[in-house]
């Protein structure tokens, strides 16, 4: 995973790349609390996560943390995540 900051302004833009694992999420968490502002993900050149992931970014996402360029394979697992068949 790389993190590259697309916008130093406000909201700050965190570009996502690479696969992201639950390993990574902490380093992630410290990016956007770094930011302390409205961030927002871009997950455009996301190729893979896991469920831990899947979880961190619907956490995020009902932190305000906005989502751009989500792969739809993603919104549907965070979608699931939420709305889980019971």
């Amino acid at each position: 995973m790389k993190i590259e900051t697309a916008s130093a302004g406000e909201p700050a833009v965190l570009r996502l790349v690479g696969r992201i694992r639950s390993e990574d999420v902490p380093e992630l968490r410290a990016h956007i609390r770094m930011h302390r502002a409205k961030v927002v993900l871009d997950l455009d050149e996301v190729t893979l996560v896991d469920m831990t992931v899947v979880r961190f970014l619907v956490a995020c996402e009902d932190d305000a943390v906005e989502m751009l360029h989500c792969p739809p394979y993603i919104r549907e697992w965070m979608e699931s995540e939420r709305n889980p068949a019971r």
